[in-house]
């Protein structure tokens, strides 16, 4: 193996953590989500709405996406908002999109 091989090989715990964010978008519930987060803030009954999905299914979706670092959420008295906590994801997500609407 050459000197320049060896350097250019991510090590195996970025490239897990690289892997764990992309597991992230391999989920359509989760790019939806992602993708309505985008632009705007959004309480957890919005996105029920907008999903036609179950306030638990939701929640547990945003949960999931709160642990892995990709959404922050506050709480204004009985609802909770969420927008995405970093704008990287947005440019990942929106590149993709518009890659494959101009494909």
């Amino acid at each position: 193996m050459t000197d320049a091989v060896a350097t250019a090989v991510l090590p195996l715990d970025d490239a897990r953590s690289v892997a764990r964010f992309f597991q992230v978008l391999a989920d359509p519930t989760r790019v939806r989500l992602l993708a309505a987060l985008a632009d705007q803030e959004c309480c957890v009954s919005d996105l029920t709405g907008a999903l036609g999905m179950d306030q638990s299914a939701v929640s547990h979706q945003l949960k999931y996406l709160r642990e892995m670092g990709l959404v922050r959420w506050k709480k204004h008295g009985r609802h909770v908002f969420y927008t995405l906590d970093d704008n990287h994801l947005r440019n990942i997500l929106m590149s993709s999109i518009a890659h494959l609407e101009c494909g």
